[in-house]
């Protein structure tokens, strides 16, 4: 609410008190609603901002994530902002707006101003379907447990809605393997970095420590494996994890940026994208992916939707379909599981 209102952040506890006070008197305090598990980052970190505010934080009581919980819970509790991951909880609450609508009993969102996310791609067309049903700012933040603050996409009501493109902060760079920094509109992928206030390491472990924890240029810094593009206009494009990323034909192809590519088929609710065992490719791309409840597509309708927004070698060679794509908790995609449901489905051809 403070930052809504123009002002500056605090730069010391003393600042925290006196903002937290003037919310209190002004009746602006956060009512927070973190929708991922207390566990996740995401979840943790944005509810404990809330309460140092002098916020409430609002919890769900479902095991799993359940979107009609979520939004009964804003209208109960006039919920101002919230904490998401991706499109892994975005798609679901747009679903159940969706369905709530075409009951003739749509949800009153009116309380919610904000909508914070990190974790998970956030697609473009899902933030477009959100921005139709309320006014909310749309943060999306990129970060990490071993890093806060690489960058931040916000999106305003009314402004241009963008996939993972994102402002980067004030202590970010992008390096190659050998220490350079990337080039603005160079084209070339490297792997995002964040100095300033970051974790001493790992606990008992050294070496994921120093595998992490770099020094560039004189500096510390973190880098927790995810690789990004510099454009022209000093912006970044966020490309996925480097340990996930499939190796085909001696090119390197990032998950995420197929997964967004398939799921723009309408029959399709989700997508996690491996890399199989393949003579002729090295790794062949295969998708693993579920459909919406009653809709079916054929594989060559699934080529030609990822085909309108991918190179060709990026392309899924491979389909495999699931009841569900299982995930974590927390929303992030289950690699290891993906893999081994396509290595198994394809070795059966």
């Amino acid at each position: 609410a403070y930052l809504l209102r123009g002002k500056q952040p605090p730069t010391d506890a003393d600042g925290v008190a006196a903002i937290a006070k003037e919310l209190v008197d002004a009746g602006e305090t956060a009512i927070h609603l973190p929708a991922s598990p207390l566990m996740h980052g995401t979840g943790f970190i944005t509810s404990t901002q809330s309460l140092t505010g002098a916020g409430t934080v609002v919890t769900l009581e479902g095991r799993k994530f359940d979107a009609h919980e979520l939004w009964r819970a804003v209208e109960k509790e006039g919920v101002r902002q919230m904490a998401i991951v991706g499109d892994a909880f975005a798609k679901p609450m747009l679903r159940a707006l969706e369905e709530a609508e075409a009951k003739g009993n749509p949800y009153d969102v009116s309380s919610v101003q904000l909508i914070i996310s990190s974790g998970v791609m956030w697609t473009a067309e899902v933030k477009q379907a959100l921005l139709e049903r309320g006014s909310f700012i749309l943060y999306d933040a990129l970060s990490a447990s071993e890093g806060i603050g690489f960058a931040t996409n916000v999106t305003m009501p009314g402004s241009e809605v963008k996939t993972a493109k994102f402002s980067v902060g004030p202590n970010t760079k992008v390096f190659a393997e050998d220490g350079r920094e990337i080039e603005p509109g160079s084209g070339e992928a490297g792997m995002l970095a964040v100095g300033g206030a970051i974790p001493l390491g790992y606990y008992k472990d050294e070496d994921k420590s120093a595998a992490t924890f770099r020094e560039f240029g004189g500096r510390r810094w973190s880098v927790p494996g995810d690789f990004a593009s510099v454009e022209a206009d000093g912006t970044v494009t966020l490309l996925g994890r480097g340990s996930a990323c499939i190796n085909t034909g001696g090119e390197k192809v990032y998950p995420e940026e197929v997964e967004e590519a398939v799921k723009t088929h309408p029959a399709v609710l989700d997508c996690n994208v491996v890399g199989v065992p393949d003579e002729k490719w090295g790794e062949a791309v295969t998708a693993v992916l579920s459909f919406h409840d009653g809709e079916t597509a054929e594989d060559a309708s699934l080529r030609e939707a990822a085909a309108e927004h991918l190179a060709d070698y990026k392309r899924p060679k491979h389909f495999v379909v699931v009841d569900e794509v299982v995930r974590g908790p927390s929303g992030k995609a289950d690699y290891k599981w993906a893999k081994s449901v396509a290595e198994k489905e394809l070795a059966g051809h």
